[in-house]
Order: C-alpha cells, then structure tokens, then sequence
C-alpha cells in the first residue's frame, strides 16, 4: 500500500482517473517531518488501507494539492483529518469554492521550510504546478509537468494522440499540451533555474515512472526545449 522511496518519504499508487478519456494513474507521496508530522502530496483515493498504513507513519497534518488539476480527493482526506492545514495551489481556490483551505502554497513560510523546498512553476496557461524538493531523500517531486505511460497503455487514436503529447516518450516528458501552454517563458525559465539549484538525485512525478538515479540531469534533458 506504501511503499518506502528514501528516508521518510513513502509513495502509495491509487485508482485510475478518467480525464477526457484518457487512463491516468495516479500516485501520492508521504513525507514524515519532524515531530513525526505528515504531509499528504497529491492525494489519491483514501482506503481504509491505506488510512491504516497512513497513520501507522504519523499525524496527518499537512494535506497538499500540487495544482489546480489534481483535487479529486482533497474533500475525502479532510473529512478524514479535519484538523489538518489544507494548502491550495494557484488557481484551487477559484476552482474548487466548495473545498476548505487554510493556506495557500505560493504564499507564507510553510512548516515543512528546512525539510521541503518549493517553487511555483509560473507561466503555464493549463495550470500553475508547485513543484517541491525533499532534502532527507534528495527528491524532487513534479506532478503533471512530467509525463510517462508504458507502451500500450493507450490504443486506437488516443494511441497517436499521447504519442505526438510526448506522453508515451522513452523517458518521461514535458506533454506537447503544456509546453504550447507556457505563455509566460520568462516566469518559467526563473522557475526552472531555481529548481535546477537542488541537488537532486531522484524525481518523482504522479503520472510515470520515477528517475531513482541522475536526477539533475535528467531534468535538464526534459526542460532543454525551454
């Protein structure tokens, strides 16, 4: 149900999602703080498994949305863990009115800061994505902005269409979609270039298979077109 991905850090798999037809899997990340505090990335399907292994970790404290595109479940883990601090992304609030949040991840000094490093990853038309960095693991952890699907996952047209979306590429990739979304280059490149700061050997993304090895280079391969 968790399975470990360095030191204090655990991923867990959950159900498929259906986006515009296309099969998505998706994946969250547990990350124990000091204190044993934890913080819920992108959280998937709450099972009372999962729950279960969730809280054999520690507290749920910190339940956070990446982007305004992955709030499917928030609802489920707050009914859960009502006193955790829910963080919307750039863009939750005004999507999702109907959610409690308590804070906002572009803005404030956050009680991960020291364990977790951030940047908003600005300048993209589909979404703002915060893409987060941690330090015990070495692990930078994008959502959406990298993509990989194994050969065959889709088929008939949308086959093609993932193909030419970069999405089926031999390693995972920035999609066509959002790299045609990138309107404001300059508030990327400063992104990226902070991003490319971090020491990191590992990257994790919610739809693809992780980088366990180079992890810096790798990300410069996957933003070089930028």
């Amino acid at each position: 149900m968790l399975e470990p991905f360095g030191p204090e850090i655990w991923i867990s798999a959950g159900p498929e999602a259906d986006v515009a037809g296309f099969r998505y899997p998706t994946r969250m990340a547990v990350i124990r703080l000091s204190g044993g505090s934890l913080m819920i990335w992108s959280p998937v399907a709450l099972t009372e498994p999962l729950k279960a292994a969730v809280e054999a970790l520690g507290t749920v404290r910190h339940i956070v949305p990446p982007n305004s595109l992955h709030h499917l479940h928030v609802a489920d883990w707050q009914a859960v863990y009502p006193k955790a601090t829910t963080y919307a992304p750039p863009g939750l609030r005004k999507k999702r009115p109907d959610l409690a949040f308590q804070a906002d991840l572009a803005e404030g000094l956050h009680p991960w800061a020291g364990e977790v490093d951030q940047v908003v990853f600005e300048g993209n038309a589909i979404t703002a994505e915060v893409v987060f960095f941690h330090r015990a693991s070495q692990t930078a952890i994008f959502t959406d902005l990298l993509q990989q699907f194994p050969r065959g996952w889709f088929t008939g047209w949308r086959a093609l269409v993932a193909k030419l979306d970069h999405m089926t590429d031999p390693e995972p990739a920035v999609p066509q979609k959002f790299r045609l979304a990138f309107i404001g280059r300059r508030q990327a490149r400063a992104a990226l270039q902070a991003i490319l700061t971090w020491p990191a050997e590992k990257v994790l993304m919610a739809h693809g298979q992780p980088i366990q090895h180079d992890g810096q280079d790798f990300i410069r391969r996957a933003f070089r077109w930028l």
